[in-house]
């Protein structure tokens, strides 16, 4: 499997950990097995610098942004870029009548079907596989799978953007914008730039880069970067702060006048009118 799963599967032992916790912030009960081999090995690799409470905090924020956006809005189509091993079709609980796209490259989700099938996993709501190759255009296959730009979406692009070069996290929020109609949200997290420069932080990015899947992009100026891409933000947060893991982030929220300060943006936005 392409290196990029790996990281998938990393992902699915540290929601596989958080479920297992008495205070869950969420429930995944397929997350353990999709986390093989390599999962829990990685988590070891790792460790440290408050990885594991901002993946679990992440990921009860994107959910509370689907339900939320869903409850609030007309919104009956998401798409889930780079879904990696993400069950949310199968974990959520999903109005009548949603439509829900998964894209990644084809032998992650052939792997990822092969394993929920032995689980006997049935999704609960209208899941929809997308095999794309990101790094080329790929709308083409998602509108195959039955996606239809006129319609308004729910865009979720979980830890993807930290992988990508400014222009092509940029390029990525055009592009989402191109097919997106009026009243389309966009719910996904961004570095800040700061954290990719800290010595704290080098230890950890250092073995990424060495794995082969380092972290590039970060901002220190969220809003302004969405703004320029076609996007408008709604909603910021950073870990730690009410509504995003209040209580459950191991460090001190740090105001934003404190500049040079490691953040990690979790962000909630709309389409910008035309």
């Amino acid at each position: 499997m392409h290196a990029v799963s790996y990281t998938a599967q990393w992902m699915a032992a540290a929601r596989a950990l958080e479920s297992e916790r008495d205070d869950a912030l969420y429930q995944d009960p397929f997350a353990r097995d999709l986390a093989a081999p390599k999962g829990f090995e990685l988590i070891d690799r790792y460790q440290g610098g408050g990885l594991l409470p901002f993946i679990s905090i992440r990921t009860k924020f994107l959910d509370d942004s689907i339900r939320d956006t869903l409850a609030e809005t007309d919104i009956q189509q998401v798409v889930l870029i780079a879904a990696g091993m993400d069950t949310r079709a199968f974990r959520l609980e999903w109005p009548d009548g949603v439509e829900v796209y998964e894209v990644d490259h084809g032998p992650l989700i052939s792997e990822k079907r092969r394993r929920l099938e032995k689980l006997g996993a049935e999704p609960r709501t209208d899941r929809r596989e997308v095999s794309a190759d990101l790094t080329r255009e790929w709308l083409p296959e998602l509108e195959a799978a039955g996606f239809d730009r006129s319609r308004p979406t729910l865009w979720i692009a979980e830890a993807l953007t930290f992988f990508l070069t400014e222009e092509q996290a940029a390029g990525l929020l055009v592009l989402l914008a191109s097919a997106s109609a009026p009243g389309s949200r966009l719910s996904f997290d961004i570095l800040g730039r700061s954290l990719l420069r800290s010595p704290f932080s080098k230890p950890f990015l250092d073995t990424l880069a060495a794995d082969g899947t380092p972290w590039i992009f970060g901002t220190d100026q969220p809003e302004e970067f969405v703004a320029a891409n076609g996007w408008k933000v709604t909603d910021l947060r950073e870990p730690g702060a009410p509504g995003a893991g209040e209580g459950r982030w191991p460090y001190e929220v740090q105001p934003r006048s404190r500049r040079g300060a490691n953040r990690l943006w979790l962000i909630r936005a709309e389409i910008a009118a035309g």
